[in-house]
């Protein structure tokens, strides 16, 4: 028979080769229109959180319901959020950081915090 019973796999089940030192590009999504970036200072619970924001406001946010099982938020990450247009101190949590991201933005000198939050 020429032709072979099983599949050629070798391609797929080719071990990665990790280079030390080589990161990728990173992206980093930033804000738009009413966007602000912010971190967690506190969380409440009932998926509520305090976020010190960008703008010097600290405002009381919350994770809407299409988000809720998909972002895992502690004290301390980065996110975007958005503030309600009725109420400015309360706000929706919209995007999280990765670490790599946050590196990126303090490098971009978007996200200014002290050394001890991360």
């Amino acid at each position: 028979m020429a032709f072979s019973k099983f599949k050629d796999k070798s391609k797929k089940n080719k071990a990665k080769v990790f280079v030390p030192g080589f990161e990728g590009p990173v992206r980093v999504k930033l804000p738009h229109g009413r966007e602000v970036i912010g971190i967690i200072t506190q969380r409440c619970g009932a998926s509520r959180m305090f976020v010190s924001c960008m703008d010097g406001k600290t405002r009381n946010c919350r994770v809407p319901g299409s988000k809720r099982r998909g972002l895992w938020l502690r004290e301390g990450d980065a996110i975007i959020i958005e503030p309600w247009e009725f109420d400015d101190d309360k706000g929706d949590v919209l995007f999280k950081y990765t670490p790599n991201q946050v590196t990126k933005l303090k490098q971009m000198g978007k996200l200014t915090t002290d050394d001890s939050e991360f």
